[in-house]
């Protein structure tokens, strides 16, 4: 059965940002559609990281605007960017090593988290019962990605690939509508790649969740991706399917390094 793609959730339209005199992105256009796999490749240097740090707020990108559901912003805040909906992992992981898996995962929670401070401390009443049902819904996102047996563990003492599941959970507890993934297997080996995989596309199918990719593996992005979009040195080269990308010329020249 094949999914139903939705609507324009996120539209990226003419987006330029410079570091100094060095331009990162050069009037990068794009859309990503709900509930599809949507994937942002290159070779190293080519600015993918940058794109994702403009939707996510990080950077200020000097001209362009992004959209998302529809409302436009030429700049957006990190953490408005979380309450909208629009969730984020990170390349080098910002686990708190020394707490255990629940915990990090928990901490994914706090946007939704109504009660006062002086409340949650004391843990009556309302505050209590609202972290119960926050520990619950963590608990569910622990037995899909399949880590219950780690859920007291310092995360600092898992193997990298179970680390990045923690830093996948901690995301999915925000309850994102699109999840940024930045080189979610970078790192892994071919069994961890494979699962991670198979997590990112159950997310995409069961939680109905949209996904913007960054990696670096191409077997792996033409395999789970809906649509693919190319940068090259900060400039758009390719979009479309797997296959109009890996048909696509300058794509090929870019990846073989005949074009430079």
């Amino acid at each position: 059965m094949s999914k139903k793609i939705g609507d324009i959730i996120l539209d990226v339209n003419n987006i330029s940002l410079s570091f100094g005199g060095v331009k990162a992105l050069t009037d990068i256009s794009f859309n990503v559609r709900e509930h599809e796999v949507r994937a942002i490749i290159g070779p190293n240097g080519a600015g993918k990281s940058s794109m994702l740090n403009c939707i996510n707020g990080v950077y200020t990108p000097q001209q362009g605007t992004i959209s998302f559901k529809g409302q436009t912003f030429d700049h957006m805040d990190s953490h408005e960017v979380a309450v909208m909906g629009i969730g984020r992992t990170f390349q080098n992981l910002a686990l708190f090593k020394g707490m255990s898996v629940i915990d990090n995962i928990m901490t994914g929670r706090n946007l939704r988290v109504k009660s006062n401070l002086f409340l949650q401390a004391l843990r009556i009443g309302p505050a209590q019962r609202e972290e119960e049902q926050h520990r619950e819904f963590v608990e569910h996102i622990i037995d899909f990605l399949e880590i219950q047996a780690y859920r007291k563990t310092p995360v600092g003492q898992l193997p990298y690939g179970l680390q990045k599941r923690v830093d996948l959970g901690r995301a999915l507890a925000m309850e994102p509508q699109v999840l940024l993934l930045d080189e979610p297997m970078a790192g892994m080996n071919v069994e961890e790649k494979q699962d991670m995989c198979r997590f990112v596309l159950d997310v995409n199918e069961e939680y109905g969740t949209t996904i913007v990719l960054i990696e670096h593996d191409m077997g792996v992005v033409m395999d789970i991706s809906d649509r693919v979009v190319v940068l090259d040195y900060g400039k758009k080269i390719g979009d479309g399917t797997p296959d109009e990308v890996r048909s696509n010329e300058e794509v090929i020249s870019a990846y073989l390094g005949t074009s430079h």
